[in-house]
């Protein structure tokens, strides 16, 4: 399955629209007024899937991943000095990334791929195509984007 990850334009909080292959809108992303990010992911059909929320007051930043309204885990950034890394507390998942921080793969347990990740450039705004194996991994792989991408905003 592949998700094209489009940030909306001129929107005051991080509103994304996360589209198939075929341009049809899977999920639709909006960010909320909160202390920290808040992103409520929705359906098609306009029923909220999941949300991401980031904790504040940690030394550094860590989001909290939610199915519906039930903890499914957390992704949390690690102190390095070049290439970045995300601990991730979900079913053994983790993440690879590259230096420029615009392509990811993220791996099972036994570490096989379940999503990669890579940033389009040239866009107006940030654009990621995701190509998840599993149509099941796809929302908790759209909440890890969201939570790299947003700590990302928040340091730049």
């Amino acid at each position: 399955m592949k998700l094209l990850f489009k940030q909306r334009m001129f929107s005051w909080f991080c509103s994304y629209d996360i589209y198939d292959e075929a341009g049809n809108v899977v999920f639709v992303v909006k960010g909320e007024l909160a202390w920290g990010h808040l992103l409520r992911i929705y359906n098609a059909a306009g029923r909220e899937v999941g949300y991401i929320q980031e904790k504040v007051l940690t030394f550094l930043p860590k989001f909290e991943m939610y199915l519906g309204n039930r903890y499914a885990g957390s992704i949390c950034k690690e102190f390095t000095f070049f290439k970045p890394k995300f601990n991730i507390d979900y079913n053994g998942w983790t993440v690879d990334g590259d230096w420029f921080e615009w392509d990811y793969n993220i791996l099972d347990s036994s570490g096989r791929s379940v999503a990669n990740i890579s940033k389009q450039l040239w866009n107006w705004t940030d654009t990621y195509v995701i190509d998840v194996y599993d149509p099941n991994d796809a929302v908790c792989a759209l909440m890890l984007v969201l939570a790299i991408d947003a700590e990302k905003c928040s340091r730049n």
